[in-house]
């Protein structure tokens, strides 16, 4: 008999867990409340770092797992994707925090600074330091949710956009709610963390790579879009309040960008904006059953980097019966599914 599932969201949660279905025989629908991929999904302003290994330094080992487990697909699904690795430094004042980010992480190697200015030649005279983590990726999120929609309508998958879901799923259909912080009505251990991003155009840099700045109050990370365009990032907040950046927030990634390199004291702001990504109390991905209900939720910042790994085993449970312990133990002290 065929799985039919309707999947609440079409953020990079609910779009990989239908392409993995679907390519796996199951008759599957998304629905959406928006009208398409948009600023309405936090996946809309992620940074779209696949990097299992550099997030090992504060996430620990399942979303390194995980992460390694996504980065072939994203390279078999996406054409966005570029693998090129991660370039990690530090400011001299900051060579302590660059110490202990290579002591929680693995899979770099260490560089001096001509083979700094080797990897990023624009960056030849800036760092003594650094770390390379020459089997990560990258991708544009907006290209890769455009991708992943064309994917699954090409598979015969069903999008229905400005939808909204409510109530028991059609008779003989699993529903699968990927709605983020949207589903804190039914899982209210959920809470929103803020991130806010800058996109610059700056022609007259030429970074190639995902470029982190380690700093004890603000790390940064600078990812290139192409056409001279990048991706500034590195707030966290404790906040489920969408909005517009705030000011401080604003100056604090400017100043940090041209710490970097003073170049970016002439680079035109294309776009500011914050993504609202659902969050558990140990900051960990679940998969939780409630009744007709599967919830995939708790992506936190890596939604996608682990996405792809979570969407395979969401197919596992469903199509196979198989029990995926590393998502699905028991809840740590969090409240329980209403």
């Amino acid at each position: 008999m065929t799985l039919r599932v309707s999947i609440l969201g079409a953020g990079v949660a609910g779009l990989t867990c239908a392409l993995e279905l679907v390519e796996r025989g199951a008759d599957v629908e998304v629905l959406e409340r928006g009208d398409g991929p948009g600023p309405q999904s936090c996946s809309w302003f992620a940074g779209g770092m696949l990097a299992p290994w550099c997030e090992e330094e504060h996430a620990g080992s399942l979303i390194r797992l995980l992460g390694e487990e996504s980065l072939p697909w994203w390279e078999r699904q996406c054409s966005a994707t570029v693998q090129r690795g991660t370039l990690v430094v530090a400011h001299e004042r900051d060579h302590a925090e660059l110490r202990q980010f290579a002591t929680r992480t693995h899979a770099h190697s260490s560089c001096d600074a001509a083979a700094v200015a080797g990897l990023e030649p624009d960056l030849a005279g800036h760092f003594q330091r650094g770390l390379f983590f020459g089997a990560e990726a990258h991708l544009d999120p907006r290209r890769a949710l455009a991708e992943l929609v064309c994917r699954v309508r090409a598979r015969g998958v069903t999008l229905h956009w400005q939808a909204e879901a409510s109530g028991r799923p059609a008779r003989g259909r699993i529903r699968l709610d990927c709605r983020g912080l949207a589903a804190r009505d039914a899982w209210p251990a959920l809470r929103g963390v803020r991130g806010e991003m800058l996109l610059l155009r700056l022609p007259e840099l030429n970074l190639t790579r995902p470029v982190r700045v380690l700093h004890p109050r603000l790390p940064l990370y600078i990812v290139p879009r192409g056409a001279h365009t990048y991706l500034l990032g590195a707030t966290q907040l404790e906040s489920d309040a969408a909005g517009a950046i705030s000011v401080r927030s604003m100056l604090e990634l400017l100043a940090a960008a041209y710490a970097l390199h003073p170049a970016f004291g002439e680079a035109q702001i294309l776009e500011s904006g914050c993504g609202v990504r659902p969050a558990l109390p140990d900051n960990l991905p679940r998969v939780r059953r409630a009744g007709d209900t599967l919830y995939v939720n708790g992506l936190y910042r890596h939604g996608f980097l682990i996405a792809p790994a979570l969407a395979r085993r969401v197919a596992d449970y469903l199509l196979e019966g198989q029990r995926i312990p590393e998502v699905m133990d028991e809840d740590r002290g969090e409240r329980r599914l209403a």
